[in-house]
């Protein structure tokens, strides 16, 4: 029995320290801001980290299969421009909103073919395409665009009440990230495509030696990381309302930070989503308790996330070797 409770915890343990650390961190604001024991503001936080929820999602299969996607927040600037725009235009969101999921599937595929067929380290390559879409972005507008259509405000504004609790809701659009995350749960561990992408990860030549699909499933995960950051976009831009290229400054190294916070490898074949949205938990709690305080730089956040990033890699590296040796 101890043994095998030994075992749980060496190989859960990164995850399991993710969660106790959301707990404490989220224990210690309630106590400095005993606001903060209001049901609402833990639903606040699905409300503030929608699109971060997303990104790090698709975020979580890039590294798990050894690589990394930068272009992330540069395709959530180019589809809320992009959406303001033709919005403004009289476009109808009946085609606006599949045409914006189709353009970050098909930029994520593109970033794919480079990575595997040209062999460019994916670091390059998704760094270049975070400067395209930005860049298309600022082409597009060079200051927020409003966003007036009818069903963008509705999609905003509607609540959706939580049962069982007293008047606590959240919006429509802070559902989208949870519904992907048990989307992403079933791709990850029920299926060969989620298969390969841990077998990548471990040992992309073993992969290969076995007979798996290695090529089609790092296309096929950068086509997914795209497809996230497009839908982040969507999010985005019915949340505020409006589009801009400069919406989502830095958010790669934030979906980065609450990857690893999660518990997933940078080195591959490790990791799992439910972490992540731990990791982003913890990111938005962080930024809760900033806001109660009120007095605090909001740059401590990005303080207290990189601390936590460090710590954790740590973490994941001893229990990384006590995996190896036990």
């Amino acid at each position: 029995m101890l043994q095998r409770l030994k075992y749980f915890v060496i190989n859960n343990g990164p995850l399991l320290t993710t969660i106790s650390v959301f707990v404490l961190v989220y224990f210690v604001g309630t106590r400095l801001y005993p606001a903060m024991q209001k049901p609402q503001v833990f639903f606040n936080l699905f409300i503030n980290t929608a699109s971060l929820m997303i990104v790090s999602i698709g975020m979580t299969l890039v590294i798990i299969s050894k690589g990394i996607d930068l272009s992330v927040a540069g395709m959530i600037a180019l589809t809320t421009a992009a959406s303001a725009a033709l919005l403004d235009k009289g476009v109808g969101p009946a085609v606006v909103m599949p045409l914006m999921l189709l353009m970050g599937i098909a930029f994520g595929f593109t970033l794919g073919c480079i990575i595997h067929f040209f062999k460019v380290e994916p670091f390059i390559v998704t760094l270049m395409g975070l400067f395209f879409a930005r860049g298309m972005a600022y082409i597009i507008t060079l200051e927020a665009l409003p966003i007036q259509n009818e069903f963008y405000r509705f999609l905003a504004l509607t609540k959706v009440y939580i049962p069982f609790l007293d008047n606590v809701y959240v919006y429509i659009p802070s559902l989208v990230g949870p519904l992907l995350l048990l989307v992403t749960i079933y791709l990850s561990y029920f299926t060969r495509f989620g298969r390969t992408v841990y077998a990548i990860g471990n040992n992309e030549q073993s992969a290969l030696l076995m007979g798996l699909r290695v090529g089609r499933t790092k296309i096929a995960v950068y086509t997914f990381s795209g497809f996230c950051s497009a839908l982040a976009g969507v999010v985005w831009s019915v949340s505020l309302l409006s589009g801009y290229g400069g919406y989502a400054p830095g958010m790669e190294l934030d979906a980065i930070a609450s990857v690893v916070i999660g518990g997933t490898l940078l080195t591959g074949g490790v990791g799992n989503v439910i972490g992540t949205l731990f990791g982003v938990l913890i990111n938005g709690t962080i930024v809760s308790i900033l806001q109660f305080n009120g007095t605090l730089s909001s740059w401590w956040t990005r303080i207290g996330v990189g601390v936590l990033t460090l710590i954790f890699i740590g973490i994941q590296s001893l229990f990384y070797m006590r995996k190896k040796h036990s």
